[in-house]
């Protein structure tokens, strides 16, 4: 008798740290992570999806639900919305507009449940409000470690040009600030030639460089972009017209990007670590339910990848 009494204590205390922290799960059945990408069409973003469900898959007691943000807040807003009414137990989001976030955190809120923003930080200021946190990595140090490296190899002085993300998001601001911030400080004979948005995509990277070569030519002697997909649209358009001496580093350090790096065609890459940024943002919310404290902001650092050390990173 007194072992069946414990038992269900035990079961009435998992129950009630759950709800606790905004969970609408009872006893006995899954707890439901809802997760919102900005775009299943981003590379890099599907790799932080894959490292949660390699972490769930010993985990039966966790149903992962995923949505689709489609690069459109109103859409994100509204899968948002969909996961809540389906009784997930906490949310994960990957941010389509840093600065348009309110109404998910108020939905969260209102729910009562955990939120974990990932990989873009609506909360620059580090001021989360209560039962929503973080976890990526520091923007600006992928800019300024782009730059170091580049403007080493182009030894001090040149043109380079900027391919920026979704001028929206964090991440893009933050990188190019990077950037700038290295150049103003270290290589004054280094001139940035232009600066433009390619929206992360790899098609809009190709676009932008073809438009750049025309305009400035033989002065054009590095791109630094803000990820990896526009790094490689621009590869392939200086490939195709024999403008190799043109170095170029991306960021996030996807297979792509390393096995362009392996080839000679990719002067390097940041890595922004998906699978810490993955398992930081599911155990974040995983401990949350429990009743425990999760730190509000998790950083998880970057590395520079080379032709040196590129094979350290398969």
């Amino acid at each position: 008798m007194k072992k069946r009494v414990i038992t269900a204590c035990a079961v009435f205390i998992f129950a009630a740290s759950v709800f606790a922290a905004g969970g609408k799960e009872s006893s006995g059945k899954k707890i439901k992570i809802g997760y919102c990408i900005n775009n299943f069409n981003d590379t890099f973003q599907t790799y932080i999806v894959d490292a949660i469900k390699a972490y769930l898959a010993d985990k039966p007691e966790v149903e992962f639900l995923t949505a689709d943000g489609q690069e459109d807040v109103i859409i994100q807003q509204d899968q948002v919305n969909s996961l809540i009414t389906k009784g997930v137990n906490a949310l994960i989001v990957v941010p389509v507009d840093t600065s348009a976030m309110a109404p998910i955190t108020r939905a969260a809120a209102n729910a009562g449940i955990p939120l974990c923003y990932v990989n873009r930080n609506p909360y620059p200021d580090g001021k989360l409000p209560p039962n929503v946190y973080y976890v990526g990595s520091r923007e600006i140090t992928a800019g300024e470690m782009q730059i170091e490296y580049i403007g080493k190899k182009m030894n001090g002085k040149g043109g380079v040009a900027i391919l920026q993300g979704i001028l929206s998001n964090e991440g893009a601001l933050k990188r190019t600030e990077g950037n700038e911030k290295i150049i103003a400080q270290k290589f004054p004979n280094i001139k940035i030639l232009a600066k433009e948005t390619g929206k992360w995509q790899r098609d809009q990277g190709m676009a932008i460089t073809e438009n750049w070569l025309t305009a400035y030519g033989k002065s054009l002697n590095a791109i630094l972009s803000n990820n990896d997909e526009m790094a490689l649209g621009a590869v392939r358009v200086l490939k195709e017209v024999g403008r190799t001496d043109v170095l170029v580093i991306g960021i996030d350090g996807i297979p792509d990007a390393r096995a362009a790096i392996k080839a000679g065609d990719l002067a390097g890459s940041v890595l922004q670590d998906s699978k810490g940024q993955g398992e930081g943002s599911i155990t974040t919310v995983l401990k949350a339910l429990k009743g425990e404290k999760p730190e509000s902001v998790t950083w998880i650092p970057f590395k520079l990848i080379t032709p040196e050390n590129v094979k350290e990173f398969d």
